[in-house]
């Protein structure tokens, strides 16, 4: 029997966003948290995917960022697809049509 590996938590997949687009941007942990308004440990926590945050507080580490709530989602809809898993190799897609006489 095949085991399936669940999908990633939303949480996690945002975590490893914001680390990547902070890190992208050269940010230290400390300087963003200060700009979001958050403590370090709390940013930590929230990049390692331990914190589910608020809509609020993404949206300060998001600014913090100088990125957008829709550049973030996209990027984590983009890591989800990354890491979706692939169907079995065997599944066909059968479509049926009836025809009304």
């Amino acid at each position: 029997m095949a085991t399936t590996c669940p999908e990633p938590l939303w949480r996690h997949l945002l975590g490893d966003e914001l680390r990547g687009i902070r890190q992208e941007r050269g940010r230290t942990l400390t300087e963003t948290a200060r700009r979001a308004g958050v403590s370090p440990q709390y940013l930590s926590e929230m990049e390692r995917g331990l914190k589910e945050p608020s809509s609020e507080m993404i949206a300060a580490v998001a600014g913090a960022l100088d990125t957008s709530l829709v550049d973030l989602t996209l990027g984590v809809a983009e890591r989800a697809l990354e890491r979706a898993p692939a169907p079995p190799a065997q599944a066909e897609v059968r479509v049926s049509l009836t025809l009304a006489a």
